[in-house]
């Protein structure tokens, strides 16, 4: 018998805007799944694609990344750099093998809260669809979050 494929998604959220959509999603007591790990980073330009790739090898089942809508980035243009970086890994996971839906990067202002919650829960849909990341670890879940920063 095999047991349920319950996803690990770290979800690297903007402090200005998609970090405050989700506190608003839990304040409006919105569900998500609880398999999102949400890191707080200053802006989503400061996400380094080794971040990202470090966190599907470690464990993560995918990656988003959601940063400031496009104009209303706090640090100009670090949203747009963010976006070319996930349209780099896209492509970087295609060459090796592995299905560029597990790293998305959506846009969202800090009042989206029903938004966010609803982005997350239809990308954990499509990365339960996918099934586990092949380049995971075998690790808890637990690990994953300390060791995708």
């Amino acid at each position: 018998m095999m047991k349920e494929f319950n996803p690990v998604i770290v979800a690297y959220c903007c402090h200005y805007c998609a970090y405050t959509a989700a506190d608003m999603a839990g304040s409006m007591r919105l569900s998500y799944p609880c398999d999102i790990k949400i890191i707080r980073v200053p802006c989503t330009g400061k996400v380094d694609p080794l971040y990202v790739m470090r966190a599907l090898q470690e464990g993560a089942d995918g990656v988003l990344i959601a940063g400031c809508l496009e104009g209303d980035c706090h640090f100009k243009n670090g949203n747009i750099k963010a976006m070319q970086r996930v349209t780099y890994l896209k492509t970087l996971l295609n060459e090796i093998g592995i299905e560029e839906e597990r790293v998305a990067m959506v846009m969202m202002s800090a009042g989206m809260g029903k938004q966010f919650a609803e982005i997350v829960t239809e990308f954990d849909d499509k990365i339960r669809n996918l099934g586990p990341c092949p380049l995971k670890r075998n690790q808890e879940p637990e690990q994953i979050l300390s060791e995708a920063v």
